[in-house]
C-alpha cells in the first residue's frame, strides 16, 4: 500500500471516528435524558439501566476521542442531534435506544472495513469489540421490548 493510499484510508478512519465519537457524545445526553423521564413503579431499575448506558457511551467516547488523537486527529466538539418525542413510554425509548445502537453499530463496522484495509490490528480490533458490546446491547434491548412470559 503506498503512503498516499495510507493517509487516504487513515483519513477515512478519521472521518468514521468522528462520526462514532459525535454519536456516542450523543448517547450520553439521550441515556441520561431517557433516564429522567422514566415514571413509574418500575422507575428505580429502568432509571439505573439507562444511566449505565450513559457511563459507557461516555466511556466509548473517551476510547474513541483517544484513539482520533492518536491517529493525529482532533475529536469533534459537536454531538450527533438528538431528536426528543412526546411519547418516553418505556417502550418508546427502548425502541429509540435499538435504532441509535443500530446506527452505532453502522459505523463501527465500517471501521473495521477500514482498519483491515490500514492494516491496524489495533484499530480493527478496537472496531470490532465495540461491535460486540453493541451487538450484545441490542440484543439486550430487543429482549426488554418483548412481553413478559
Amino acid at each position: 500500500m503506498s503512503v498516499t493510499e495510507k493517509s487516504y484510508q487513515n483519513k477515512e478512519a478519521l472521518e468514521l471516528l468522528g462520526k462514532i465519537y459525535s454519536l456516542e457524545i450523543a448517547g450520553v445526553t439521550r441515556y441520561l435524558h431517557y433516564s429522567f423521564m422514566i415514571m413509574g413503579y418500575n422507575r428505580i431499575p429502568i432509571q439505573s439501566w439507562f444511566r449505565s448506558n450513559a457511563n459507557e457511551s461516555m466511556q466509548h467516547a473517551i476510547i474513541i476521542g483517544e484513539k482520533i488523537t492518536s491517529l493525529g486527529g482532533h475529536p469533534p466538539m459537536v454531538a450527533s442531534r438528538v431528536e426528543e418525542k412526546d411519547n418516553h413510554s418505556v417502550a418508546q425509548l427502548l425502541t429509540e435506544s435499538l435504532n441509535f445502537e443500530a446506527e452505532a453499530m453502522v459505523h463501527y463496522k465500517d471501521l473495521v472495513k477500514v482498519a483491515v484495509k490500514l492494516e491496524d490490528i489495533a484499530l480493527e480490533e478496537l472496531a470490532r469489540g465495540m461491535v460486540r458490546e453493541e451487538t450484545e446491547h441490542a440484543d439486550e434491548v430487543r429482549k426488554m421490548l418483548q412481553a413478559p412470559h
